[in-house]
């Protein structure tokens, strides 16, 4: 599953997330979406082994969009693989579904799936539950310790449901008990198709760590100002990264300030927008807490 460095054709993106469907249904829709957006960039996926909830979904979107295809990109490449162990393979009700998916990896560990995982060159953590928060804490600390290589990791944080994930990972490293991780955050599956197609242009799975460090916290920097112009002027996200190029290389004094401003406006503009977000769920946050602190007084009482 390792993507040669001048392979940018069929990258390989390890989504983590759910077996279970949550209780709201755009998050699946958006899931479904990735599985589709994953073939039309001609990546492939490589994923746990599941028929249900979110990982089911991004499944199911890529096969339809592999079955449908016009074009084949993928010349002795399979479009799908499901890693998982043997117990957890003998424990999944065999489908039609499943038994679509032709490349199947069985590992003896639990621990072994997560290294064969993470063997692909972008990493996806959509929504899920504690075994899609155990693998996020895994791979934070596999590259913090250097027994990863950095790579870009992106949350799928559709309808805000990292929020209190990448508040806590900010405040353990702004107290010094862990590295900044360069977290490429997306909101919606248009976002996701731009920072795919950013990957894709500016891949370097060659790259040492430093060097990818810094690549994936630049793309995470710079992406609020390609979904912005790609909105104002419709233009496609591959013409705005041969205009910006254009301009670092060649441009005036006065271009170049004017984009490095227009990067940056972007960005803040970006997280002012999460930040309004955050606000209003920790609204909500406070007025669960002020509901539960009710309803234990009550229970006090009458046991008083």
């Amino acid at each position: 599953m390792e993507t040669n460095c001048e392979n940018k054709k069929n990258l390989r993106v390890c989504v983590s997330g759910g077996h279970r469907e949550g209780n709201d249904p755009f998050i699946i829709e958006e899931c479904y979406k990735m599985g589709k957006l994953i073939v039309k960039m001609g990546f492939c996926l490589d994923y746990g082994f599941s028929n249900s909830g979110v990982m089911g979904a991004v499944a199911r979107g890529v096969l339809d969009a592999f079955n449908d295809r016009k074009e084949d990109d993928y010349e002795n490449v399979a479009p799908i693989v499901g890693v998982t162990t043997k117990e957890y393979y003998e424990l999944y009700e065999k489908d039609e579904f499943l038994e679509q998916i032709s490349e199947v990896v069985l590992e003896d560990t639990l621990e072994n799936r997560k290294k064969k995982l993470l063997a692909a060159d972008i990493v996806v953590f959509a929504p899920g539950g504690v075994g899609t928060l155990d693998e996020l804490a895994y791979d934070c600390v596999a590259m913090q310790d250097g027994f990863l290589k950095n790579k870009p990791f992106i949350l799928y944080n559709i309808n805000g449901f990292f929020f209190h994930i990448l508040e806590a990972l900010k405040e353990l490293a702004s107290n010094g008990f862990a590295s900044k991780m360069p977290f490429i955050v997306v909101d919606d599956s248009s976002e996701l198709e731009i920072a795919f197609r950013l990957l894709k242009l500016k891949y370097n799975n060659c790259a040492d760590n430093i060097e990818a460090y810094l690549s994936a916290r630049q793309l995470a920097y710079s992406m609020p100002y390609f979904i912005k112009m790609q909105l104002d002027t419709g233009m496609r996200v591959e013409e705005l990264i041969e205009e910006t190029d254009r301009i670092q290389r060649h441009g005036t004094k006065q271009e170049k300030e004017h984009l490095l401003s227009s990067i940056e406006e972007a960005y803040l503009e970006k997280e002012i927008e999460r930040m309004y977000d955050r606000l209003s769920k920790t609204g909500r946050d406070t007025a669960k807490i002020s509901d539960k602190l009710t309803k234990f007084k009550r229970r006090k009482k009458t046991i008083s």
